[in-house]
């Protein structure tokens, strides 16, 4: 379930890049570097990439200068996740923190457990998860060569996936001009990831009690034969 704090940050994002003013790549570039591994999850990365993207011509920048800082951006805030995870380990969260929360290592680690490198490409498309996996990874002292290419692939897919949905969904008459349909198609765009996650989870959960009760006949039948 998204919270009101992520849906409120993604339907600002359009003011918060137009705040930035001729700072607006750099603006940018700090989002994306922060959330992409500096421990705090919260901040609208998905958000500005599309928004950026739609509205390119009103901030004055084009699309080549949004690939190459958000690129580098995001390779370069995975970096440090990795080294704080290597450095510090679990030591930095706690149950009962405001932002460092056990919780969401966990969740981290055991994304990263279940799809071992290639965490670093798919989280990089779930909010939160994105943050903390390049530190799981770190924790789990995976080998820096190795983390080095699942980290680049990662930043280039992620960056270009939305930079490209930006530029698709602003040539589609009126969206650039209407903050409502861009934070609703943002929205969207977001909570995917975590709807399918769900939808999976539920399958494997009805899976299991269906597959009991089979289990528990088997003898029975076979005795009867």
């Amino acid at each position: 379930m998204i919270s009101m704090g992520l849906l409120t940050a993604f339907m600002d994002s359009g003011n918060l890049l137009q705040q930035f003013g001729q700072y607006v790549v750099m603006g940018l570039a700090v989002v994306i570097f922060i959330e992409s591994g500096v421990l705090f999850p919260f901040l609208p990365g998905d958000s500005l990439l599309v928004t950026a993207a739609i509205i390119r011509s009103d901030l004055g920048i084009n699309v080549a200068a949004l690939l190459a800082i958000a690129i580098t951006a995001a390779f370069l805030g995975d970096q440090v996740g990795f080294w704080l995870g290597r450095r510090f380990g679990r030591r930095l969260f706690k149950d009962d923190a405001r932002i460092l929360k056990t919780k969401h290592l966990v969740a981290a680690e055991e994304f990263f457990a279940k799809h071992g490198p290639a965490a670093l490409v798919l989280g990089r498309f779930v909010p939160i998860v994105r943050t903390y996996v390049p530190f799981a990874a770190g924790t789990a002292e995976m080998p820096y060569r190795k983390f080095l290419t699942w980290n680049v692939t990662g930043a280039i897919g992620w960056v270009v996936t939305m930079v490209m949905v930006g530029v698709l969904l602003g040539d589609i008459p009126g969206v650039a001009t209407s903050i409502d349909k861009i934070m609703i198609i943002i929205v969207a765009i977001s909570v995917l990831p975590m709807a399918f996650g769900w939808l999976k989870n539920r399958r494997s959960s009805k899976g299991e009690v269906t597959a009991a009760p089979v289990a528990e006949l088997e003898p029975v039948n076979s005795t009867v034969a």
